[in-house]
C-alpha cells in the first residue's frame, strides 16, 4: 500500500497546522456567526443541558449538537470561554480533513500526489479562513470528506458512519450530499450495479442509528416547533428562499472559488482539464469521481437561493486532490513548460497583488500592511512565473505557492485582522457598555446582527432589534421608555426614522458599531 514517508508527513503537518492555528486567539469572535455557536455552548454548560440548544436563555433549533458538544468540551478543558477555546475544535477538524485528504490521495495516486494534495488544501485562503472560525463548516467538512473518501476506498461501513456524524453536524445534507455524489458518479460510469455491494439498506440503518435519536428526542420534547424551525426554515426555506437577497446571483460562487483557492487558483482550470484529457487507467475513474464531487456541490449551491461563502468548503478536497495529482504528473514531464499554469498564475497573482494594495487603502488601520502584502504577492507571483518559464521547474513553482499562502495568512489573519476586529466584532462596544455609568432602569435594544456577540461577551441578552423587520423596528419606535440601543451606524442612519431614533444621543462609536441613548 502506498504510504506518505514519515518525514514528508511531519513537514506537511507542521505547515498546515501553522497555517490554520496561527492567530486563532488574536481576534475577537466575528459577528454574527461565530458568537452564535460559542454562546450556545456556554448556555449548555450554564443550564447543564446538552441535548436542547439554547441562545439568549431560550431554546432554538438552528443546528444539531455535535459542534456544540465539541465546543463544550473545549470550554471545559480550557477553563471557560476564550477565543482560543472557542476556535480550536473547528481548527482541529480542518487539520483532520486535510490529513485525510493527504493520506487518501497518497494511497490512490502516489505519495507525492498525496503530499501536494495536502499542501494545496492546507494553504488555501479558504481553509486558512474557515479553519480559524468557530463555526460548523469544518466539522461538516471532516465528516463529509471522510464519507466520500471511504467510498473511493470501498470502505462502505465506515462511509455510513461518517454520514451519520455529518447528519448530527448539519442535518440531512450530511447523507444527501454523499449519496447524491456517489449516485451520479455510478450513473456516469454506468456502474449502478455496484450499489448491490454497498450494503445500502443496513448502511442507512447505521446512519439512522447515529443521527436519528437526537431528532426524535427534540421532536418529543419540543414538538412541531422543532420541525418547523429546523426542517422548515433552516433546511427547506434556505434552499427555496434567499437568506441574503442581495447575493442571489448565479455567478456568486465563482469569485468565492477564485479567491478561496488562492494561491492555487492559477493551476485549477488546467488541473480540471488535464484530469479529463491526460489521465490513464484506474486513475481516470478516481479523478472522474473528484470531478463529479465538485461539480455537484457547485451546481447544487448555485441553484439554492441562500448563498454562503462557507458552502464551497466541502468541494475543497476534490479540487486539492485534482491539483495535487496534476502537480505530480507535471513533475514527471521532464521540464516541460506549463503554459496553462503560467497564464493562470500571472492573472491571479496580478489581481490579488493589486487587490491587496487597493483594498488596504480603503481601511486606514491597515493601509501600510495592505501595501506590503500586495507587493509581496506580486514579487512571489513574478518568482513563480520565472520558475515556470525560465526553468520549467514545477516543484519550485509549487513551493513558491506554499510560501505565498503562508505569507498571505500571516499578514492578513495574523497582523491585519487584529487591527480591524472592531469593524467586525461587537466585543469592544459590549465591554464599554458593561463598564460605563448608566441608568439600570433603561431597557437595552440590540441590533440582531450584533446580539449573539453582545450576549457572548456580557451575558446580557437585551431585546432584539431586527433592522430587516418592519415589525421589529416599529416595536422599538412604539416603546416610549428611555432606552439604550446598540446598533451598527450605517443601519441606524438607514432606519432611524422607522425606529423613531432621530433624536437619539450617540454615546460610543467604535469603528461603526455604536451605543445610542434615547432621550
Amino acid at each position: 500500500m502506498k504510504q506518505l514517508p514519515f518525514k514528508a508527513f511531519v513537514i506537511l503537518l507542521v505547515i498546515i497546522s501553522f497555517n490554520i492555528l496561527f492567530g486563532i486567539d488574536g481576534v475577537a469572535l466575528l459577528d454574527p456567526d461565530e458568537p452564535v455557536y460559542a454562546e450556545t455552548a456556554k448556555e449548555m454548560i450554564r443550564f447543564n443541558e446538552y441535548l436542547s440548544p439554547r441562545i439568549y436563555n431560550e431554546y432554538w433549533y438552528d443546528k444539531p449538537p455535535i459542534f456544540y458538544w465539541l465546543l463544550v468540551g473545549s470550554l471545559k478543558l480550557f477553563g471557560g470561554f476564550s477565543e482560543f477555546a472557542a476556535r480550536i475544535p473547528a481548527s482541529l477538524m480542518a487539520i483532520g480533513a486535510v490529513v485525510m485528504t493527504t493520506v487518501s490521495a497518497a494511497r490512490q495516486f502516489s505519495p507525492r500526489a498525496g503530499f501536494w494534495s495536502g499542501l494545496v488544501m492546507g494553504t488555501t485562503v479558504m481553509i486558512m479562513y474557515m479553519g480559524k472560525a468557530s463555526v460548523t463548516d469544518t466539522t461538516l467538512l471532516f465528516f463529509m470528506t471522510g464519507a466520500l473518501l471511504c467510498f473511493m476506498h470501498e470502505k462502505y461501513w465506515l462511509m455510513y458512519l461518517f454520514c451519520g456524524f455529518a447528519v448530527m453536524t448539519k442535518g440531512p445534507i450530511g447523507v444527501v450530499f454523499p449519496g447524491a455524489i456517489v449516485f451520479f458518479y455510478l450513473l456516469a460510469t454506468r456502474d449502478l450495479r455496484r450499489m448491490l455491494h454497498m450494503h445500502v439498506i443496513p448502511g442507512l440503518l447505521i446512519v439512522a442509528a447515529v443521527g436519528l435519536p437526537w431528532y426524535v428526542f427534540m421532536y418529543q420534547n419540543h414538538g412541531m416547533q422543532f420541525i418547523y424551525d429546523f426542517i422548515g426554515f433552516h433546511n427547506i426555506s434556505r434552499f427555496a428562499a434567499p437568506l441574503h437577497p442581495k447575493r442571489v446571483h448565479w455567478w456568486f460562487y465563482l469569485p468565492v472559488i477564485i479567491l478561496g483557492l488562492f494561491p492555487w487558483t492559477g493551476v485549477l482550470l488546467k488541473s480540471i482539464k488535464d484530469a479529463f484529457t491526460k489521465s490513464v487507467g484506474k486513475e481516470s475513474g478516481k479523478l472522474l469521481f473528484l470531478q463529479v464531487w465538485w461539480i455537484f456541490v457547485f451546481i447544487f449551491f448555485s441553484i439554492a437561493k441562500t448563498k454562503q461563502v462557507s458552502y464551497m468548503l466541502v468541494l475543497l478536497p476534490a479540487f486539492s486532490m485534482l491539483i495535487g495529482w496534476n502537480i505530480e504528473r507535471m513533475t514527471c514531464e521532464n521540464g516541460k513548460y506549463q503554459k496553462g499554469w503560467f497564464i493562470g498564475s500571472f492573472v491571479m497573482f496580478l489581481l490579488m497583488g493589486i487587490g491587496w494594495i487597493i483594498g488596504g487603502r480603503q481601511m486606514p488601520e491597515v493601509a501600510v500592511h495592505g501595501m506590503v502584502l500586495g507587493v509581496a504577492t506580486l514579487v512571489l507571483g513574478a518568482a513563480i512565473l520565472f520558475a515556470l518559464k525560465k526553468y520549467s521547474s514545477v516543484e519550485t513553482a509549487a513551493w513558491l505557492h506554499v510560501v505565498a499562502g503562508l505569507v498571505t495568512m500571516v499578514m492578513a489573519f495574523g497582523i491585519m485582522m487584529p487591527k480591524l476586529q472592531d469593524r467586525f466584532s461587537v466585543k469592544t462596544v459590549a465591554q464599554t457598555y458593561v463598564a460605563m455609568e448608566k441608568d439600570s432602569s433603561r431597557p437595552l435594544y440590540i441590533d440582531k446582527f450584533l446580539r449573539p456577540g453582545f450576549m457572548l461577551y456580557t451575558d446580557i441578552p437585551g431585546i432584539e432589534a431586527d433592522t430587516n423587520s418592519e415589525k421589529s423596528l416599529d416595536a422599538v419606535k412604539q416603546d416610549a421608555r428611555p432606552k439604550y440601543i446598540v446598533m451598527r451606524e450605517f443601519m441606524y442612519n438607514k432606519m432611524k426614522e422607522k425606529m423613531g431614533g432621530e433624536d437619539w444621543e450617540l454615546l460610543e462609536n467604535k469603528s461603526g458599531i455604536c451605543i445610542y441613548r434615547s432621550r
